[in-house]
């Protein structure tokens, strides 16, 4: 689609905007309201028949992970483009500053997602930043403090300089295409930077920070760390943050939108303005609700009733840093899949973008305290096995294939230019737990699995065992068409032997039940630890597994 300029994006708002040819394919059938078997299970996007919405394709999105990048953080392509801008910004030895990470660098390392294999890559925002404001040390090198453009500038000068130039970012995009990567742009409706230009020329735009609980709920009314609030509910304050949003992906062919602090605002603004807005813009793009919030399930229903077609797993991230990383109990993971399964049903729990960490909290295995290195990685291949088997689509974020630690700053690194040799990347690295290679190796042998298993990335689930006070054994059944696979997790420290019920499992199938009959050998397609095979005897499965080990199971 042309760039229309935002002036004329700024009248298109209220109307909506002519469509245009998805990236990945047209539109089908729509998808299920939750429960029962899901939607027909994914293909090759070129093979695909249309696809006719409401929202984004799901036979296109389930199959893919989800790579999460701060582009100043990631690598570095071009020294030019460090002093543009606010050339103070830039200092690599400060944690709070630009360190020199640019879109040439994201895209001279498109062969490491590739080798990696993740099938989207979200970028944190690459809108251009407010300068540092007096008295503070910090820039926005993460991309959530924008300057928001006047309507009288071109789309083009929205993106951050230090990250790149428009043409940087049309090249990268279209790599990123021609990959089979979907580019998932970082949106912010909340609020721009504190000192961003539209607060003095619009002061009335914004919450009053001094009264705003008197207006209603201080999580949408009030401003987040000080931020200024946008008044989404004012016809005209809508109209201009809409605008100012919708023009990249008016302008850039984003195959998806991550919308950042979405509990923070109207969830009318999103459902009646600028979700209709951006599927005008772009045809059935892949749009993740950010609620940052680890409660219960039920309060993540009402995005997808909105409009929007996924929400980050918060519950589920909490089970597991409490189970895993912190050796609890793994009925908290299963208690979260039975509610996640029971509130949203299972179209949008297929949805859900699922994650052990991101650039808010701090790295995984870094929230478990004091470990052992060899017992930091026992823990981590079992948080790596279930982010990869449970239902949800997969985010990593950037360093989580090498075992990367830390808390703020330290979870914002640059990645080092060892992790892109695969020669490099192999022994022990301060700051990373276990070897990097063997990590990265894990990882990319689970996102393979699970792009092989239609089980894994389409089909339902059923649980076979659970702890329930005894031992720390977890297991479940997942089944798409004739592909079935069986999950064991020991998340105890020592040997556990558990007998699961098969063949009178009520909540597997009753033809997936007949194709396992007694003498069905499985094979384990993990190998983290548990035994190589079992086998089916009288309608049930016992297993022994030494402690900290998962086993993923397939009838060959």
């Amino acid at each position: 689609m042309r760039a229309r300029g935002l002036a004329g994006l700024l009248a298109l708002v209220a109307v909506g905007c002519p469509a245009e040819q998805s990236p990945f394919g047209d539109d089908d059938d729509a998808p299920g309201d939750g429960g029962g078997a899901p939607d027909a299970d994914p293909a090759a996007p070129d093979a695909l028949p249309p696809w006719d919405g409401p929202g984004a394709d799901p036979r296109v999105w389930r199959p893919r992970v989800i790579y999460l990048t701060m582009p100043d953080r990631f690598a570095s392509g071009s020294a030019a483009n460090d002093a543009a801008g606010h050339a103070e910004c830039h200092d690599p030895a400060n944690p709070i500053r630009f360190h020199g990470g640019d879109l040439a660098g994201l895209r001279a390392h498109l062969p490491y997602l590739s080798e990696l294999g993740v099938g989207a890559l979200w970028t944190t925002p690459l809108h251009r930043q407010a300068p540092r404001r007096d008295g503070s040390d910090q820039c926005g090198y993460h991309g959530y403090w924008a300057d928001l453009v006047d309507p009288a500038e071109p789309i083009e000068a929205a993106l951050e300089p230090k990250l790149g130039t428009p043409a940087e970012l049309d090249a990268l995009l279209a790599e990123l295409t021609a990959a089979d990567i979907a580019p998932i742009l970082d949106v912010v409706v909340n609020h721009p930077a504190r000192n961003a230009r539209i607060v003095a020329q619009h002061p009335d735009w914004f919450h009053p920070a001094d009264t705003c609980a008197e207006l209603g709920p201080s999580d949408i009314y009030c401003p987040l760390s000080g931020l200024p609030d946008f008044a989404h509910e004012r016809a005209d304050v809508a109209t201009y943050v809409t605008a100012t949003t919708i023009a990249w992906l008016d302008r850039y062919p984003f195959a998806g939108v991550r919308m950042d602090t979405a509990k923070h605002v109207e969830l009318d603004y999103f459902a009646d303005t600028w979700l209709p807005a951006a599927r005008a813009a772009r045809p059935h793009p892949f749009i993740v609700a950010e609620v940052f919030n680890d409660g219960d399930m039920s309060q993540f229903a009402r995005y997808f009733d909105a409009g929007f077609d996924s929400v980050f797993h918060f519950p589920l991230r909490r089970a597991l840093v409490d189970a895993v990383a912190r050796g609890g109990s793994l009925d908290d993971v299963a208690a979260v899949m039975r509610d996640t399964l029971a509130d949203l049903g299972l179209d949008r729990a297929l949805m859900t973008s699922t994650f052990l960490d991101n650039h808010d909290v701090p790295r995984f295995m870094t929230e478990a305290g004091e470990l052992s290195d060899a017992e930091r990685v026992r823990r981590y291949r079992v948080a790596l096995a279930l982010l990869f088997t449970l239902p949800g689509i997969p985010q990593l974020y950037q360093g989580d294939e090498l075992g990367l630690l830390g808390a703020y700053p330290d979870n914002r690194r640059m990645l080092p230019a060892w992790a892109f040799d695969p020669a490099a990347r192999d022994g022990a690295r301060d700051g990373y737990l276990g070897n990097p290679a063997d990590t990265f190796a894990l990882t990319r042998r689970l996102i393979a699995l699970r792009g092989a298993h239609p089980a894994l990335h389409a089909g339902y689930y059923a649980e076979t065992w659970r702890p329930n006070g005894g031992a720390n054994v977890f297991s479940f059944y997942r089944a798409s068409g004739d592909d079935r696979v069986l999950v064991v997790v020991n998340g105890g420290g020592g040997e556990a032997s558990v007998t699961m019920r098969f063949a009178a499992n009520p909540g597997i199938t009753e033809a997936d039940r007949a194709a396992w009959p007694d003498g069905t050998q499985l094979v384990d397609r993990a190998d983290l630890g548990a035994p190589a095979a079992l086998v089916v005897d009288g309608g049930e499965i016992t297993v022994t597994l030494p402690g900290r080990t998962v086993g993923i199971y397939v009838a060959p």
